[in-house]
């Protein structure tokens, strides 16, 4: 069978041009289209055997249409939208995991920034042409406590440190380069009463959900902020939202919630301890370069035979 490459990219016709102009030069003469628009991809979806496209991108309706589809690789760390497809087990799944650090950890140490100096409260004066001025905390001697340690906290820890922060990880892993202090997880409550942030990184599971709740927010002190880039669910946001009114802590900075879009009605708009973010942690202005390296490893091993060279493949469980 002639495999058929199928790029799916509605939030982007650009990147899906880079991605499909960067397998072509890899992989001349291989039966590639690229589109951003929705009835397009179904017009190719016959004959398509490979699908790229980001998990949240990839309906029932696109797969339905796909009889002879065999990998899907989600452009996406993320493969939670695709559990529900209940997809046939010979189908392949390959995630994006892997190159997120960069964009994920410069966001977080922005946050930590504009939270500590105050920043939301620094552009309001600015709007109403006030000169106020006030002390402003520094990084240097702080102690950021990353709960989760991948790939994306690696790279967070290595950006922390010409800071001067202390980067301490909840994991079970034994040693990890630019980490002061490694914790196993029944230790968060005695790690989040040291934070001065609170880092989310975890992945989303049923163990994870609601791994933040009231009792590790009393435990952090009322100086500390939390930062989630993780999963909205890690969190129980019941609880984040009384701690942040009541001052149990300073503020949060959230990127991810547990229902996205975030409902204008959502009280975290309205808090001034907050900073809300669309969920942007993982985009970058160079997020098709960032993926193509990975892609066309994983279409060279697939089109060889070789499926177990393929990376981040995933075992899907409903």
């Amino acid at each position: 069978m002639s495999d058929s490459i199928l790029i799916y990219e509605p939030d982007s016709s650009t990147d899906a041009r880079t991605y499909c102009e960067g397998l072509a030069r890899a992989l001349p003469r291989r039966a590639i289209a690229a589109t951003s628009d929705r009835d397009e991809a179904l017009a190719h979806a016959a004959d398509t055997t490979i699908l790229i496209a980001k998990a949240q991108d990839i309906s029932a309706e696109l797969v339905g249409a796909m009889p002879k589809l065999a990998w899907i690789h989600a452009l996406t760390t993320g493969i939670d939208p695709l559990l529900a497809l209940k997809l046939p087990a010979p189908i392949i799944v390959t995630s994006s995991r892997g190159i997120h650090g960069p964009q994920m950890a410069e966001l977080t140490i922005l946050l930590m920034m504009a939270l500590g100096r105050g920043f939301p409260h620094l552009l309001a004066n600015q709007r109403a042409a006030k000169w106020e001025r006030r002390a402003q905390p520094l990084l240097a001697e702080k102690t950021v406590v990353i709960v989760g340690v991948g790939g994306i906290a690696e790279a967070l820890a290595a950006r922390c440190k010409p800071f001067g922060l202390k980067v301490v990880g909840i994991t079970n892993r034994r040693a990890v380069e630019h980490f002061d202090e490694l914790l196993p997880r029944r230790h968060l409550l005695e790690a989040a009463g040291k934070a001065d942030f609170l880092v989310l990184l975890v992945p989303y599971s049923p163990e994870t959900h609601h791994l933040i709740d009231a009792a590790v927010l009393a435990a952090m002190k009322p100086t500390a902020y939390l930062i989630n880039v993780a999963r909205g669910n890690v969190i129980d946001e019941t609880a984040l939202i009384e701690a942040l009114k009541t001052g149990r802590i300073a503020g949060a900075g959230l990127d991810v919630f547990a229902r996205e879009p975030l409902p204008p009605t959502s009280p975290f708009w309205a808090l001034d301890n907050v900073i809300v973010t669309p969920h942007i942690g993982g985009m970058s202005d160079i997020y098709a370069e960032q993926i193509l390296p990975l892609l066309v490893r994983n279409v060279r091993a697939y089109l060889t035979g070789d499926h177990a060279a393929m990376l981040n493949r995933v075992q899907l469980q409903a």
